[in-house]
């Protein structure tokens, strides 16, 4: 079906850029549990661009930037994630080896 002459150009929506970039911060951040805020938002943002982008009846694209950023702010939050996680561990076998009882010597009469 040939398209009307009164239709606009698609163009690339700027939020699927946006979740792109995000993610991509999330992801190099995410080993120092700063990446789950820019993860976020990228998720946040992806939700308003995939429903503009079905209104947009195909004339928003950049549905694989979309998809890309979604993953990479997932990548970030799981990074994120498993640094928490190491740290609580490594904080809990830090507390249950440390020395336990008094810490100073005793009073000699």
């Amino acid at each position: 079906m040939p398209r009307h002459p009164a239709d606009p150009e698609p163009v690339r929506s700027t939020k699927a850029g946006a979740v792109f970039a995000l993610g991509l911060v999330a992801v190099v951040t995410g080993l120092l549990v700063g990446g789950a805020v820019p993860a976020s938002l990228a998720l946040l943002l992806s939700r308003q661009a995939r429903r503009e982008a079905y209104a947009s009846q195909g004339y928003l694209t950049g549905a694989i930037w979309l998809r890309r950023g979604e993953q990479l702010a997932w990548l970030g939050l799981l990074l994120a994630g498993a640094v928490l996680t190491l740290a609580v561990v490594l904080g809990i076998f830090t507390w249950a080896t440390a020395p336990a009882g008094q810490d100073f010597a005793p009073d000699v009469d």
